[in-house]
């Protein structure tokens, strides 16, 4: 963005001082607002950084507990029973909700 200066005897003097202020002025609000948007992007990537770790580690944690279940290995040992039973419960609550209704 070219300014208008006129060069009067070496000396560089604005024909535009309102304009000169303003364009100052919001430069300077420009940068600060890029100084805070790059402050808060550090923070949410920080954060979400955080949040993944956590994430990852209750993952591990839950799959470490599904291999030890008794569940888990129940419906290992007995495929058909577990499937009969899976069925029966979602035959019991499929009537149980036609009834509430």
């Amino acid at each position: 963005m070219a300014t208008s200066k006129r060069a009067t005897n070496g000396a560089g003097t604005s024909t535009h001082p309102m304009t000169d202020k303003l364009q100052s002025t919001l430069h300077e609000s420009v940068d600060t607002l890029a100084e805070k948007a790059g402050n808060a992007e550090a923070s949410m990537r920080e954060t979400s950084s955080a949040t993944a770790d956590n994430l990852a580690a209750r993952k591990r944690l839950a799959k470490q507990k599904w291999q030890q279940s008794k569940v888990r290995n129940y419906a290992v040992e007995n495929p058909l029973a577990a499937a009969g039973i899976a069925f029966a419960a979602g035959m019991l609550v499929t009537t149980l909700l036609k009834k509430s209704k």
